[in-house]
């Protein structure tokens, strides 16, 4: 016995509902942003940053589902780039301003700004250019991670007391400055998109998966600001690495390096 086929009106409202899905984790991407702005005016930057996270992993997960269901869109990848404006772009440049930056002074707002500017920047480049790009990497630091980085360090830093209170800000105000910049660079970051999960891993990997799982568990925002801070960093220094060895006539040639 076969079943009938679906008619032609019940295809339609799931081919509608098959596009608005993706859609769907994008709205909650920038009300999770939303809603981690309102929090830091209220002085909860745990929990703002908190909801940075979680809107990172939606954001993660909108695409995916895009791809699995073949709904892929213009409309799809510009709305998925003005949510990420606000929810990692405005929203950890407010929460770093209102965590302390206000204090420093008057005209710190501009770093603020040019953190935002700069993630606007790197979304409109990786829009036009994402048709030709490797999909192995990312050109310029991508915009989750510049988040989470400024999002560790402002749960990562404790209370600090006045005696402190200026070297901390110092540092938060070259870290926008620094990730801004690696934003709308040319560095190119791993993207893990080819990581397959479903491969069989060796039993020898079960060892350092459970240490890191025990130090996310036990110190979790220390966790978090070395692993953002490692990837912040990992272009440039891999950059570095490779444009020494190649100046060194007797190193081996270093393969992608012009």
């Amino acid at each position: 016995m076969t079943s009938e086929p679906a008619p032609p009106g019940r295809r339609r409202r799931i081919r509608r509902g098959a596009y608005l899905l993706p859609s769907l984790f994008t709205m909650g991407n920038m009300v999770l942003g939303f809603y981690a702005m309102i929090l830091g005016l209220h002085e909860h930057f745990r929990m703002a940053a908190a909801m940075v996270f979680l809107a990172g992993l939606l954001d993660s997960v909108d695409g995916r589902i895009a791809r699995l269901t073949g709904t892929e869109s213009e409309f799809g990848r510009e709305y998925d780039s003005l949510a990420d404006v606000i929810t990692f772009g405005a929203a950890p440049a407010l929460l770093a301003y209102l965590w302390g930056l206000e204090d420093f002074s008057q005209d710190t707002w501009l770093l603020s700004v040019f953190f935002m500017v700069c993630c606007a920047t790197r979304l409109a480049r990786f829009n036009v250019q994402s048709k030709v790009m490797d999909s192995r990497y990312f050109v310029g630091l991508p915009t989750p991670a510049a988040a989470f980085c400024i999002c560790s360090i402002l749960v990562f830093t404790p209370e600090y007391t006045e005696d402190v209170k200026v070297y901390v800000q110092v540092v938060m105000g070259i870290a926008l400055l620094l990730i801004g910049v690696l934003m709308v660079s040319t560095f190119r970051y791993v993207s893990g998109k080819k990581l397959d999960l479903r491969r069989r891993w060796s039993y020898r990997s079960v060892v350092p998966i459970a240490a890191i799982l025990l130090v996310i568990i036990y110190q979790p925002w220390a966790t978090l600001l070395v692993i953002t801070a490692l990837y912040t960093l990992s272009a440039p220094v891999s950059a570095l690495v490779a444009r020494l060895r190649h100046r060194d006539p007797n190193a081996p040639p270093v393969e992608g390096v012009p």
